[in-house]
């Protein structure tokens, strides 16, 4: 067979590859989905880095008292890191500094969280941070409130 063909045959095989590992892709994303609503959710592996330096694409879903997040192009179905409701504080919000405006999704803010592990940053909509903030003061019923 002339090399060409073969050259062919290879290219259409990385052309089927790239568009299973997008429909993959999408798969993953609905199956997220069902079990409780998605939302764009970045997260910088390393705080404290320069801006613009560490932040990972993915997806925040709230589960119970976790707050789990997903790498976005990765096909794994179980959360990369998860947050207990308990154990996060709010500390405050900033809008996304020098590189960290093209890195991040658009209008997203920088939030800034403690949890006993260290520093979290998370970058979310506004939207997204109204539900950020109402799920961490909210607590089911016959929680310590002294703490």
């Amino acid at each position: 067979m002339p090399l060409w063909l073969e050259l062919l045959d290879a290219a259409g095989l990385g052309v089927l590859l790239v568009l299973l590992y997008g429909l993959l892709l999408v798969i993953r994303r609905r199956v997220l989905s069902r079990h409780g609503g998605t939302f764009e959710l970045s997260h910088r592996l390393r705080p404290g880095e320069e801006p613009g330096r560490g932040w990972l694409l993915g997806l925040g879903r709230y589960s119970g008292e976790e707050l789990e997040w997903f790498r976005i192009f990765t096909l794994a179905p179980r959360p990369k890191r998860s947050w207990n409701r308990a154990l996060l504080s709010y500390d405050g919000a900033r809008e996304p500094a020098g590189l960290e405006r093209t890195v991040l999704y658009p209008d997203h803010v920088v939030v800034e969280c403690a949890s006993p592990q260290g520093p979290v940053d998370l970058a979310m909509s506004r939207e997204s941070l109204t539900g950020f903030q109402s799920w961490l003061e909210s607590r089911p019923p016959g929680t310590d409130w002294s703490r």
